[in-house]
């Protein structure tokens, strides 16, 4: 694990920044290999009972709209997963608020994915109590605590809702129940250096199996809306500051559209995957292409597709070394017979919202100049 003179270190010299980028890259194939994942999270809903983080659209609105309304229709979340598995992306984690869904609704949507996908999820709802993971099964494969930032300086004013203990609290229960656990990271809040080894820190004390690092990206309504996303060369050493500390945990990287030249520098830090792009904004044009090539180009190899249209119209399969649902998964977790009975009977409607997911996808990439 790197110590806080040699990530000073890192980040005051160039020489320094390409010897660990080199380290990086090494101890990453060494490890895991060159398979890079594509992942998506899933929103269950848009209401959260805090709303208070200074960088998320919700702390402008999450409060104020009605929790039950929020609520996504079912069918098109599971539109959603049928068209992760049929492109290859992983589901990242189901996703939402603080207090948006009862727990019995949350555990019914993971089995109804796990039907429509054959692979467990993991969860990002919020803190969950010893008693309430304990409702969970093998539908969930881990949950994640949103830290968001370890600065001190910054942190309660950032986050003013999420203190570090009930989440820690969480990820130690669910470690003591079989779970693995992950945590999220945003760059760019004005964090210090020694964020950075705190967060070193709270990965080795806690065991945590992934790390996914966000770039900011400021939101309209929130006090970052003026701010700019963190360098491309920032990012960059986080994520292989964390690597070399950590040669076995995996590490997604979160970007945005217009920050895609920083993936393949993301890659060779030490990221097994790549996360936040709007799939159905990307898919088939310019921008999707442009993902598939900087993984190309920084020598690891893309599992699923940003660009094949048949398989997302389910007209053929994608082939299966390219697949993590078929290279990945070695036993379909259990569910109940209710979870597979409500897709059946969401069926129809689940087919209708995948054709009108296709057709956007479709109509954004004939608007796009460069579409493929």
């Amino acid at each position: 694990m790197l110590t806080e003179n040699e990530i000073n270190e890192v980040f005051e010299s160039s020489q320094s920044y390409l010897q660990l980028m080199k380290e990086a890259d090494r101890i990453t194939r060494a490890r895991h290999g060159d398979y890079i994942t594509l992942e998506r999270a899933i929103f269950l809903s848009w209401y959260c009972s805090l709303a208070s983080c200074a960088f998320c659209y919700m702390s402008a609105h999450g409060s104020r709209v009605d929790r039950e309304k929020a609520k996504r229709a079912p069918w098109r979340i599971l539109a959603e997963a049928e068209l992760c598995r049929r492109a290859g992306w992983n589901i990242e984690f189901l996703s939402s608020g603080y207090g948006a869904m009862e727990r019995e609704e949350i555990k019914e949507i993971a089995e109804m994915i796990v039907y429509t996908t054959h692979k467990a999820v993991w969860l990002n709802i919020g803190v969950l109590n010893e008693d309430e993971l304990s409702f969970f099964g093998e539908e969930v494969e881990g949950v994640t605590g949103s830290i968001e930032t370890l600065d001190s300086g910054i942190r309660s004013k950032i986050v003013p809702g999420k203190p570090v203990k009930p989440i820690r609290d969480m990820l130690i229960n669910a470690k003591s129940q079989g779970f693995k656990t992950g945590i999220t990271i945003i760059l760019g809040l004005g964090e210090n250096l020694e964020a950075i080894s705190n967060l070193l820190n709270f990965i080795d004390e806690n065991d945590v199996d992934r790390v996914i690092f966000y770039s900011l990206n400021p939101h309209e309504g929130t006090e970052f809306e003026n701010r700019v996303s963190p360098a491309s060369l920032y990012h960059s050493r986080v994520v292989a500051i964390t690597r070399v500390s950590f040669p076995d945990i995996k590490i997604i990287s979160g970007t945005w559209a217009d920050q895609l030249p920083g993936i393949g520098m993301n890659l060779l830090a030490g990221a097994n995957g790549i996360t936040k792009f709007p799939l159905f904004s990307m898919f088939g044009n310019h921008l999707g292409k442009r993902v598939e090539q900087e993984t190309k180009l920084a020598n690891r190899k893309l599992l699923g597709t940003f660009s094949d249209w048949k398989v997302l119209k389910g007209e053929k399969e994608l082939e299966e070394d390219r697949n993590p649902y078929t290279l990945f998964n070695s036993r379909i977790p259990a569910v109940s017979r209710r979870a597979g009975e409500r897709v059946e009977y969401f069926r129809p409607r689940i087919d209708k919202a995948v054709e009108e997911y296709i057709v956007r996808a479709e109509e954004k990439s004939r608007r796009s100049k460069y579409s493929i």
